[in-house]
């Protein structure tokens, strides 16, 4: 997609990249009922609760159920991570959003990381949406693109930059760039942590992003036109 097919985007087609976002540690039910009427006015792809807050209570129409696994450190043991994962889908989860070790990266124990994301996959396999957050802002260039491909060899199906909680910072568009370019088309790319706006949202699509993940999703979609 080119910068002006990005810009032609309406706030209905562009809604559509989104997940609705809410993960604060202080989150109500109360917070996610409305999350969840909220992304039903705003038209959506998913709403992102923590596992917590599943099962998500209310008629959900069209919208999809996204949670997070091993959030937001990543520092949790495989098993662990694969337990929580299972349980979510079981809760009505149909996408799950892990955090890997980045510190295994960074030791150069990709393969430890392509282990993590296989137990999580096995406990929630196909046709759940697997995405790996690799907090692209905390590696290096070399770093992400051996994340990306220890998600690809494990079998899941998006990347994705951050979780928003890392002192490093959220989503970069030449990020972005990199991990569309390290998995092709044969992988999506989630933009997340920091997009507060529809120039940044559709600069991240330019870039690669086939989803986003946003916490002021009415204040992005109101910057795009009708």
């Amino acid at each position: 997609m080119t910068a002006t097919d990005a810009t032609k985007l309406t706030r209905s087609e562009l809604a559509k990249y989104v997940d609705h976002t809410l993960l604060k540690t202080d989150a109500t039910p109360e917070q996610v009922s409305a999350l969840l009427e909220e992304a039903k006015v705003l038209g959506t792809y998913s709403i992102c609760v923590s596992p917590s807050m599943l099962p998500v209570e209310g008629e959900k129409g069209d919208i999809h159920i996204a949670t997070v696994c091993g959030f937001p450190s990543g520092k949790h043991h495989p098993g662990v991570k694969a337990v929580e994962a299972a349980r979510s889908v079981a809760e009505g989860a149909e996408e799950i959003d892990m955090v890997i070790d980045i510190a295994q990266l960074k030791a150069g124990r990709a393969d430890l990381v392509q282990q993590d994301i296989e137990q999580v996959r096995a406990a929630a396999p196909k046709p759940v949406i697997l995405k790996v957050i690799i907090e692209s802002a905390a590696l290096t260039d070399d770093e992400i693109v051996a994340a990306c491909k220890a998600s690809e060899a494990a079998g899941a199906d998006f990347v994705k930059t951050s979780t928003g909680f890392h002192p490093a910072g959220g989503a970069s568009v030449e990020a972005v760039k990199l991990m569309r370019e390290s998995v092709g088309d044969r992988l999506g790319v989630k933009a997340s942590g920091g997009i507060r706006d529809y120039e940044t949202a559709v600069a991240m699509i330019n870039a690669g992003a086939s989803r986003l993940g946003l916490s002021g999703t009415a204040a992005v979609l109101g910057g795009a036109p009708e």
